[in-house]
């Protein structure tokens, strides 16, 4: 065996000769086809793996903050109730509260169920009585409001309601509703329900459905009287300039109120909503890394295909003077080159269509003639993408690593082989 075989030539890592024997083998002829068909099947799934994953993550990113948005925007990130006593000084309260630092709207309201009744239709809402400069400062109403104005929010018995619910409704600005409320004035033959039509000032569209079709707003005085209220008010929103850092704030906002407070943040009242979206988002990561996984196996799979059939090429480049290092790095350099370039395409293709997900939704729409993306059913209007540079960036890490570890084995036992006996059975 010595006298067969060159003493073995030490060349520099990834030498020329190793990228071009690579880029060879990865051209398969026409007996190796099905070989060729394998490492086409591991490119394809590594790409389709990582495009998914990547779309996947940034459309659940993308639900995530535009529901964190919209439910933040209309309703506070505190929420301040009265303990032992009726919140009747809820003026000096909010006043109090309003000048703590990092506090940027403190809203007293008053909030009721009732029935929103038209000629045409009748649905379920929640009455908010709130000031009309508070809500000036909700910039998710003010700015988006639709239809009519909330200039003269205060003058008059006007209200402004949901897009949705409006449409329900079939009603406009400059319309009447009729507001059903449950208590209403003390008789001796018990309680009536209270019954008024109220004029609609104004019709705003925030994008969340629930809230679009549920909500009303009233006058904060009017609000009172139309729920018997005796001046005090249910509860007052209180809203930050930065409501992930809630924590800080409630000490100072528990001194400022002066009474004794009950505080409800943002977070105990939506727990369950976000840590389902958060339990959805990890398994979903688990699941489609699967994919990513199986097509590593294929890399496996179609290098072990490989090495084999190279069995006598190989022993040729050991009797030649290539090192096992040598060979090893070639079959490596050829089951990685599919995973990377996968792993990009795929991480490209990714990108592009997050970029572009709510035109390729609306196309999808009207090539089918179906919504594919119900607002009744997922509270958007529309189909939300975020890229979180670091999730994308993990994704592409794993994907390469996956792929450089699936190429190990096969790399390995090709340096392996035995000259002498791979040319014996050939």
């Amino acid at each position: 065996m010595d006298e067969t075989m060159t003493e073995p030539v030490q060349t520099a890592p990834f030498a020329p000769f190793e990228w071009m024997l690579s880029a060879r083998y990865l051209r398969a002829r026409r007996k190796e086809g099905f070989i060729s068909v394998i490492a086409g099947f591991s490119f394809l799934g590594i790409m389709l793996g990582v495009a998914t994953l990547i779309i996947v993550m940034a459309v659940m990113n993308g639900f995530r903050k535009e529901l964190l948005d919209k439910i933040l925007g209309l309703n506070g990130h505190i929420l301040v109730q009265p303990l032992e006593s009726p919140l009747t000084d809820w003026k000096d309260v909010a006043e109090r509260i309003s000048q703590v630092d990092g506090v940027r709207l403190a809203a007293p309201v008053v909030d009721g169920q009732a029935l929103a009744s038209s000629p045409f239709n009748a649905s379920g809402v929640l009455v908010r009585g709130i000031r009309a400069d508070d809500l000036n400062n909700l910039t998710s109403i003010a700015k988006n409001i639709k239809q009519g104005s909330i200039e003269n929010f205060d003058e008059g018995q006007g209200v402004a309601i949901g897009r949705r619910l409006a449409d329900q409704l079939s009603l406009h600005a400059g319309d009447s509703v009729t507001l059903v409320a449950p208590k209403g004035a003390v008789t001796p033959m018990g309680t009536t329900p209270r019954i008024k039509p109220y004029k609609i000032v104004a019709v705003f569209e925030i994008g969340m459905s629930e809230y679009d079709a549920g909500f009303v707003f009233m006058p904060l005085p009017e609000a009172q009287a139309y729920f018997n209220r005796n001046n005090d008010v249910t509860a007052i929103e209180v809203f930050t300039t930065n409501p992930d850092r809630i924590d800080a704030f409630r000490k100072s906002v528990t001194e400022a109120a002066g009474r004794p407070v009950f505080l409800v943040d943002w977070r105990q009242r939506n727990s369950t909503f976000f840590n389902a979206l958060q339990v959805e988002r990890n398994v979903m990561f688990l699941i489609l890394t699967m994919i990513v996984l199986v097509a590593a196996l294929n890399i496996v799979s179609g290098l072990i295909m490989l090495v084999k059939d190279k069995g006598s090429d190989i022993a040729i480049l050991r009797t030649m003077g290539a090192s096992q290092g040598s060979i090893m790095r070639i079959f490596l350099i050829t089951g990685a080159s599919i995973g990377v370039v996968g792993t990009l395409v795929g991480f490209f293709v990714g990108l592009v269509i997050c970029l572009n997900i709510e035109s390729i939704r609306q196309f999808l729409s009207w090539l089918t003639s179906t919504e594919l993306f119900s607002p009744e059913l997922y509270f958007l209007s529309r189909l939300p993408a975020e890229i979180d540079v670091g999730e994308t960036t993990a994704v592409v890490i794993m994907a390469l690593t996956l792929s450089f570890l699936a190429t190990l084995y096969p790399s390995w036992r090709a340096a392996r082989l035995d000259p002498v006996e791979a040319l014996r059975y050939e």
